[in-house]
């Protein structure tokens, strides 16, 4: 196993602890969101990391690390829903869940892992502020294929754009 799949292991493990607790809290209560809300669930959450790195000050104690954990939550979120279609309340179990995480997380490894070959690691080279542009680029992207119902001409999908995200946050969470 390379340094990079331990490094994404690791922090998969964090976040899924996160998400694990949060369903012992909430169950899977966003199974009502609908994709749209999701990606704007997304959104908040790296414009508010690009505010603190725009500012270098915060207001609210939650640091960014927090946000970064919580858009691969709702990354993988974004994917099961993608998948599942929303629904009008929690029908899904928390062990169900669970299993569903695990496999959109080793989905976006194993999709790391082949742009990472191709690509050389570039990203360590990256600043990590890059990292949350990129977010944002991929939720205006995702956006913009929303608004067309989801059709693109030539380009990757919804679901790569979650996957992109998911893989950028975990990045720069390995980085921190």
């Amino acid at each position: 196993m390379t340094k990079t799949e331990q490094e994404f292991d690791k922090v998969i493990a964090t976040c899924r602890l996160v998400f694990e607790k949060k369903l012992n809290d909430y169950g899977t209560s966003w199974r009502i969101m609908r994709p749209q809300s999701v990606t704007d669930q997304i959104f908040i959450k790296a414009n508010r990391i690009r505010s603190i790195e725009t500012k270098g000050e915060q207001r609210v104690d939650e640091d960014v690390r927090s946000e970064l954990i919580a858009i691969i939550n709702y990354g993988i979120i974004g994917l099961i829903q993608l998948e599942h279609g929303f629904a009008q309340t929690k029908d899904m179990s928390n062990e169900q869940a669970l299993r569903l995480y695990n496999d959109y997380a080793t989905a976006a490894k194993n999709l790391m892992l082949n742009k990472n070959h191709d690509y050389d690691e570039a990203w360590r080279q990256m600043r990590t502020s890059s990292f949350t542009d990129m977010i944002l680029m991929k939720i205006n992207r995702t956006k913009e294929i929303e608004s067309h119902a989801g059709q693109t001409l030539v380009s990757e999908g919804i679901d790569a754009n979650y996957y992109d995200m998911i893989n950028y946050a975990v990045f720069a969470l390995i980085r921190e």
